[in-house]
C-alpha cells in the first residue's frame, strides 16, 4: 500500500461484531420450556444477544421480548384450527413481516409446526436462516413430510434418536440433541420428598390426574377422567387424587367440568386441585392418568406407571382415519421409545371412564408390574439425557457461522 493511501477506518478502529439477534416462536407450555433453556444457552455463547418473538412466561423470564403470548397459538385438532384460522393467518402475516424487518441472524420455530413451518419457509425464501426445534412426528405421520420440512428449515433439531435417520432419507440436515426434560429430571426420583412437599401420607395410594394443559384438551378429556376418578374412589376409598393444572385457564376449565359432574360435590372433597407442580405430583404418585403428549414423557422420566387417554374432535378423527394419515398403532411416547407396548393407551372410543379406571386399578394392584417398568424407563432416560439445550445452541451457533450460500 502506498504511504499516501489512507488506511481503512476498520483497521484503525476495529469494530467488534454486533451480538446476534434471534427471533423465536413457541406455541404452548412445552415449547416455552424448551425456548427458555435454549435462550439461556445462546446467551452464554453470545452475551448481549437479543431475543424477540412469541413465547410464554419462561421465555420472558429468560430474557425474550414477546410480541404475543404463546397462548395465542394453543389450538388443537384440525376442526379446531379451522375455527381459529382467520385469526391465526392474520397473526402469522403480521409476525413474519415484523421478524423480517427486525433482521435476525436466525429464526427458530419451536414446535407448533402448523404455524411455524409456514413462517420458516417464508423467511427462508427471503434469506433468513431458519431452524425448526422439535421435529413433528414424522415417524408416525407421513414420513415424506420430512422433505417438506427441509424446504422450510435450514436445520431441524430433534428430541428423539429415531428422527434424524428419517430426515437423512430426504437430504435434510437434522440433529438429535436429546430432550431437556431428561437433563432436568433425576434418574432416581425421590417419591418421599415429593410427598412431603405436597403434604401427602407416605403410605397412601396416590393417583396423579393430568387431563391436558390446553383448555380444549381439558374440555374434551376431563369429563371421562373425572368419571374414572369416581369409579376409582368406589373401588379404593383411600386413594388420594391430585390434579395439577398448567395455568389459570386450564384450572377454570377443569373446575367447570367437575362442577357439572353428577358426583362433582363428593369428588371436589376427595380430589385435590393444585396449581402447576405436575412433575412433583407425578413423582409423588403410584400411577399417573394423563393425556397423550409431552406429559407422558415426563411421567416416564418420573419412573411412574401410567394410563394414557386421548380424544380429538370427531371430525378430526374421521378425517385422520379416512385419509390414512396415521402410520403407527401406538401414540404414547413411552411405547414409541421403548419399541413395545409398556403402558396402556386408550384412544378415542376406547377412552371411557370404565376403561381408564380399570387400567389404573391394574397398576395399583400389581406392584410387580410397576417395578418391571423401572429398568426400561431408566434405559430410555439415559439415551435422551444429552444436555439438549446446549447441543441445540451449538447447532444454531454453527449454522449462523456458516457462509451463506450464493443467491
Amino acid at each position: 500500500m502506498n504511504a499516501a493511501t489512507p488506511r481503512p477506518i476498520d483497521e484503525i478502529f476495529p469494530v467488534a461484531p454486533l451480538p446476534p439477534r434471534f427471533a423465536l416462536i413457541a406455541g404452548e407450555a412445552s415449547g416455552d420450556l424448551l425456548g427458555a433453556g435454549l435462550i439461556e444457552e445462546l446467551k452464554r455463547r453470545y452475551p448481549g444477544a437479543e431475543f424477540i418473538g412469541i413465547g410464554g412466561e419462561q421465555m420472558r423470564a429468560a430474557g425474550m421480548e414477546t410480541w404475543f403470548d404463546a397462548t395465542e397459538l394453543a389450538v388443537m385438532g384440525l376442526a379446531e384450527v379451522l375455527k381459529h384460522l382467520p385469526r391465526l393467518l392474520r397473526l402469522r402475516r403480521d409476525v413474519r413481516q415484523r421478524i423480517l424487518d427486525w433482521k435476525p441472524d436466525a429464526f427458530i420455530g419451536i414446535d407448533a409446526p402448523d404455524f411455524n413451518l409456514g413462517v420458516e419457509r417464508w423467511l427462508k425464501q427471503r434469506g433468513v436462516r431458519t431452524v425448526h426445534y422439535v421435529s413433528p412426528s414424522v415417524w408416525a405421520w407421513r414420513r415424506k413430510r420430512a422433505q417438506k420440512i427441509g424446504r422450510s428449515a435450514d436445520r431441524v433439531l430433534c428430541l428423539f434418536p429415531m428422527e434424524p435417520p428419517i430426515y437423512a432419507e430426504y437430504g435434510v440436515d437434522a440433529r438429535f440433541v436429546g430432550h431437556p426434560l431428561a437433563d432436568e429430571m433425576p434418574i432416581h426420583p425421590d417419591r418421599d420428598e415429593a410427598r412431603m412437599n405436597l403434604g401427602l401420607d407416605d403410605e397412601a395410594p396416590v393417583l396423579a390426574m393430568l387431563p391436558g394443559s390446553r383448555v380444549g384438551e381439558i374440555e374434551t378429556l376431563a369429563g371421562d377422567f373425572i368419571a374414572a376418578a369416581s369409579i376409582l374412589l368406589g373401588a379404593e376409598p383411600k386413594l388420594n387424587i391430585v390434579a395439577p393444572m398448567a395455568n389459570a385457564g386450564a384450572r377454570a376449565a377443569f373446575e367447570r367440568v367437575l362442577a357439572a359432574h353428577p358426583d362433582g360435590e363428593r369428588l371436589r372433597r376427595a380430589l385435590r386441585i393444585v396449581d402447576r407442580g405436575a412433575r412433583t405430583v407425578m413423582v409423588a404418585s403410584n400411577v399417573v392418568l394423563l393425556a397423550s403428549g409431552t406429559a407422558t414423557l415426563e411421567a416416564m422420566l418420573a419412573k411412574r406407571p401410567m394410563v394414557v387417554g386421548y380424544k380429538i374432535a370427531p371430525l378430526t378423527y374421521t378425517l385422520v382415519k379416512r385419509m390414512g394419515m396415521l402410520k403407527v398403532d401406538h401414540y404414547a411416547l413411552p411405547n414409541v421409545l421403548a419399541g413395545e407396548v409398556v403402558v396402556p393407551e386408550l384412544m378415542q372410543h376406547d377412552c371411557t371412564p370404565e376403561n381408564l379406571a380399570g387400567a389404573v386399578l391394574r397398576w395399583l394392584r400389581d406392584p410387580a408390574a410397576s417395578a418391571a417398568l423401572l429398568p426400561k424407563f431408566q434405559r430410555i432416560h439415559l439415551e435422551l439425557k444429552r444436555d439438549a439445550s446446549a447441543r441445540a445452541a451449538d447447532a444454531i451457533a454453527e449454522l449462523i457461522a456458516e457462509p451463506r450460500p450464493a443467491a
